[in-house]
């Protein structure tokens, strides 16, 4: 499969899947209010995780058809694990969190006191999968594991730190992904990341018109898949980069609200409007 058509299948898949899945999406335990106060189905970010697994599975079963390469590529695994396991985090905390412990420290805090919420969990599970899949990447060197580790839940955490407007993840994320589909090429990992690109694309009209919501799950299953592509592809040096980029970017959301950061900076604040329904 080239990178062209893995964008392909990915964006049809989407699209397939969100036009038969109507009833799923108007069902009320998806309904959330957005920062409009419009009451939308959130957690939409499920479509990508069954998007990426059915072209996937598919791609398999051509190749035992004899269509293609049946043999599948650690790459391609590992891509999969990430977007399945991060949505599933995702989907949890989407659907059973709550808005009493924000950011890093609310649920640190809330864990000391003996409460473990949603979003801790999904910092518990996402770090453990995160260093499983970098440990499976890199092999046995404990300091490498760490760093690559963060890297991963780092990428998946950023994106649901700027999941708070209409289509922002996404488009930061189709344009993280350029300079790794071009140095991934046409090899397994680009056309992995490819799939999960494509299926994004398909998902971010509907997302910037306001008729659903990529929740946690959607934005932190792009997230990891960057990610996971990044420590796949770049060398060591670049990677270091990246994790001491992504720290700091957590950090200062601990501080500062991105969207406030975003507003008033002019070039950030015309891309973060671009395709958006002018504010109110």
């Amino acid at each position: 499969m080239t990178v062209v058509a893995a964008l392909a299948a990915g964006a049809f898949a989407t699209l397939l899947l969100l036009r038969t899945m109507d009833a799923v999406l108007r069902s009320p335990v998806l309904e959330r209010e957005n920062f409009r106060g419009r009451r939308l189905p959130t957690a939409v970010g499920f479509v990508l995780v069954a998007a990426v697994v059915a072209v996937d599975g598919g791609r398999t079963l051509l190749g035992v058809l004899g269509v293609g390469d049946a043999t599948t590529a650690p790459a391609r695994l590992l891509v999969m694990a990430a977007v399945v396991a991060f949505g599933f985090l995702g989907l949890l905390d989407d659907l059973l969190g709550d808005a009493h412990d924000r950011g890093l420290a609310g649920h640190v805090r809330a864990a000391v006191q003996g409460r473990v919420t949603t979003g801790f969990v999904k910092l518990g599970g996402g770090t453990a999968v995160a260093l499983v899949l970098a440990g499976t990447i890199v092999g046995d060197r404990p300091g490498r594991v760490v760093l690559d580790g963060a890297l991963i839940a780092l990428a998946a955490n950023l994106g649901n730190l700027l999941d708070r407007a209409p289509g922002r993840t996404t488009k930061w994320g189709l344009l993280a992904s350029v300079p790794l589909l071009v140095a991934a090429g046409t090899g397994a990992t680009g056309v992995a990341l490819a799939v999960v690109v494509g299926s994004a694309a398909a998902l971010l009209w509907a997302d910037l018109s306001e008729r659903l919501m990529l929740g946690d799950t959607g934005a932190n299953a792009l997230g990891a898949a960057l990610g996971v592509a990044t420590v796949l592809e770049a060398s060591e040096v670049s990677r270091t980069v990246v994790v001491g980029c992504l720290l700091a970017l957590t950090l200062l959301s601990e501080l500062v609200s991105f969207s406030r950061i975003i507003d008033a900076t002019p070039p950030l604040r015309w891309f973060d409007r671009l395709g958006r329904e002018r504010p109110s």
